[in-house]
């Protein structure tokens, strides 16, 4: 039986050719690096269930974000682990609050490197939750934002790039732009944490941040894992309240979100490569299961390949690193 003229593997042949019509590329410049700052620190602290990222004092923040600069990645995303908690998450909003101080510093030191302020108050309160609670235990969702609002303008205060709320409370966004606009930021831009799942990927996150909720959980307020349709409601209703970028997170079970947000926003994608989804690479890896460094980069380039623009990783030094090799 005769072939046909179309043979698709002679474009496959050589490294080259694979290269010239390669569709979709990774570049150290799509990456934010996430940072775990923690008050009263001296040094690092390794984080057990995350091999190879750490807890980190002011001082040695600002020599990470010095790495993360020289490799080409343009952004840090800060998480902070204040001193204290207490039930209303003042730590978040505190002008003199862990994340606030540390943006001063990395931004005295590397001015060129971006900052990204995360705006929620479950690191910061007693009870875990990203809000302020009723009586009853549940989340208001009002009198949460306008302490995201607060959160938002002091993170700006301190230098802050780019503001970008993770607490799913409704409204969030558009209070945010105004209260940003009303104190003298409105260049400064929103990233919204748009679609952000009830997602069982976040567990070492949560040892990171010492933010396991005290009792329940966040299903309340956080997206229902099955729910696609109301990802891209919730993107839209960002968008129209002002976000810059819009986010999908966890990145990997979500990959067909992240193409129908991006096919329908036209906004810049961002899509969070989670703690889990990192720890899983990670302990497959040191198993000997998996090659780390083949995994990883067709793991952002899936992400990239689904639409997202920006990829928020833990693995960003060590793809940027491999990228430039």
């Amino acid at each position: 039986m005769p072939f046909p003229a179309t043979r698709l593997r002679r474009l496959r042949r050589t490294p080259a050719l694979r290269g010239l019509v390669r569709e979709t590329r990774l570049d150290p410049a799509d990456f934010v690096y996430p940072m775990f700052v923690e008050a009263g620190l001296s040094g690092r602290q390794p984080i057990g269930s995350m091999p190879g990222v750490d807890r980190l004092s002011i001082d040695a923040a600002v020599a990470e974000a010095g790495e993360v600069a020289a490799l080409g990645i343009p952004a840090v995303l800060l998480f902070g682990i204040p001193a204290e908690k207490d039930a209303e998450g003042t730590g978040a909003y505190d002008d003199e609050g862990i994340v606030q101080l540390a943006t001063r510093a990395i931004k005295r030191e590397h001015p060129d490197l971006l900052v990204i302020g995360d705006v929620c108050l479950c690191e910061y309160t007693d009870h875990g939750h990203c809000g302020l609670l009723r009586p009853d235990g549940s989340v208001d969702n009002d009198s949460s934002v306008e302490l995201h609002v607060r959160t938002s303008v002091s993170l700006a205060r301190a230098g802050a790039d780019i503001i970008a709320p993770s607490d799913m409370m409704d409204g969030r966004v558009g209070a945010i732009r105004a209260g940003l606009d009303d104190e003298g930021f409105s260049d400064l831009p929103i990233m919204a944490y748009s679609a952000k799942f009830a997602s069982a990927f976040y567990g070492p996150f949560r040892d990171a941040a010492d933010s396991a909720p005290a009792f329940g959980d966040r299903r309340a307020y956080q997206m229902d894992p099955a729910n696609g349709d109301e990802a891209v409601r919730e993107a839209v209703l960002d968008v129209e309240e002002g976000a810059d970028v819009v986010m999908v997170k966890p990145a990997l079970p979500y990959l067909d979100v992240i193409w129908r947000v991006k096919e329908r926003t036209g906004l810049p994608v961002a899509a969070y490569n989670v703690s889990g989804e990192y720890a899983m690479v990670k302990a497959a890896a040191a198993a000997g299961h998996l090659d780390e460094r083949t995994t990883v980069l067709e793991t952002l380039t899936s992400i990239r390949r689904a639409g997202a623009d920006i990829v928020i990783t833990y693995h960003a030094k060590d793809a940027a690193r491999w990228i430039q090799q």
